[in-house]
């Protein structure tokens, strides 16, 4: 089954809406998301994120605007829908008390393959997900991150032409998380498409080519990472002082040569600046070095110094505000809400 539809796009979305009584959780959300790529949503929990996703894998209906997946509605064409997505939700579908072995060949045989093919799927795909040695334990027994490694296999027994992934990392080591990153890059080589939402800066860095940032139910941007990072300043400058007395006064000077923010980072003897692009015709480095020379002249000793473009965690602050982890208690209860 092709991928493809005739604009190139996975998923195409137009003010999609979804409402919880009083609560707003998704507020007019466009996207869309070429098909053959991880696309990112990235938002803080209660941003929307999961009950966008509900709704795109036809488990919620929209209360307003248009939703099409490969070219198909997902509310007047859910069935054709069904039969292209896979969704592996914050928490393991699989059964606890069966085995990981168990677990595949049951839903090989819900899915329609014959007793011998979903022995042989299911073989396939613990060897390919490094659970071999561990098929004949009850998933009970399972670690954090092998649990979400049998969850991502039960999601392709058949591979689907689009994969959600609910943040699939939530609560992992970074080992696992590794281990994850690396079959989400292999399921998106042999074709499929990814949606993955996160709360992590650095998953969606490592993994989206592109990402839509969501707050308050709403995208308040999107774009490539260089997109996004170019969008809130030229670069950053990154400075550890020699004595913390001094970074007040630094500040104060940073502030003035470059007329950027500058913001005090947990260690004491830290600073960031974020560069604007429209700040001055000098190239991010000219107003890092006039900085510089400006903190020497006042006598603030500077023992180390970088320049670099701003991170998704500068991208992020600028955009909302406040960090990925903060959200309000209503916001908290937004992507609770049971499909």
């Amino acid at each position: 089954m092709s991928t493809q539809t005739t604009s190139g796009l996975a998923i195409e979305t137009a003010g999609l809406v979804k409402t919880f009584g009083e609560t707003r959780a998704v507020d007019g959300v466009d996207l869309a998301v070429p098909a053959g790529t991880v696309y990112g949503v990235l938002g803080p929990n209660g941003a929307g994120k999961t009950t966008t996703v509900k709704m795109l894998a036809t488990l919620l209906r929209p209360d307003g605007g248009e939703a099409h997946v490969f070219g198909h509605d997902v509310v007047r064409e859910a069935d054709e829908v069904r039969g292209r997505v896979s969704l592996t939700g914050q928490y393991a579908s699989v059964d606890e008390d069966l085995t990981g072995t168990e677990n595949l060949v049951l839903l090989g045989r819900l899915l329609g393959h014959g007793k011998q093919a979903a022995r042989e799927r299911s073989a396939q795909l613990l060897e390919a997900f490094g659970l071999t040695e561990a098929a004949g334990k009850q998933v009970k027994h399972y670690s954090g991150g092998m649990r979400r490694r049998i969850d991502i296999a039960a999601s392709i027994l058949n591979t689907p032409d689009l994969l959600f992934l609910d943040e699939p990392t939530t609560g992992l080591d970074p080992r696992s998380r590794n281990q994850v990153w690396e079959i989400i890059r292999a399921v998106v080589a042999q074709g499929t498409t990814v949606m993955l939402t996160t709360q992590y800066l650095d998953e969606a860095d490592q993994l989206a080519s592109r990402i839509a940032v969501i707050d308050h139910g709403r995208v308040i941007a999107e774009g490539t990472k260089g997109e996004l990072k170019a969008s809130v300043g030229a670069g950053s400058v990154h400075l550890r002082l020699r004595d913390p007395a001094q970074r007040d006064l630094a500040a104060e000077l940073l502030v003035r040569a470059l007329d950027a923010h500058v913001q005090p980072e947990p260690d004491p003897v830290a600073l960031t600046a974020r560069l604007s692009a429209a700040a001055s015709n000098d190239t991010a480095a000219e107003q890092a070095a006039r900085a510089l020379n400006e903190l020497a002249r006042a006598g603030v000793t500077v023992d180390n110094f970088s320049l670099g473009q701003p991170s998704l965690d500068e991208v992020f602050l600028a955009l909302t505000g406040h960090g990925t982890g903060e959200a309000d208690d209503a916001d908290d209860r937004k992507d609770e809400v049971p499909a």
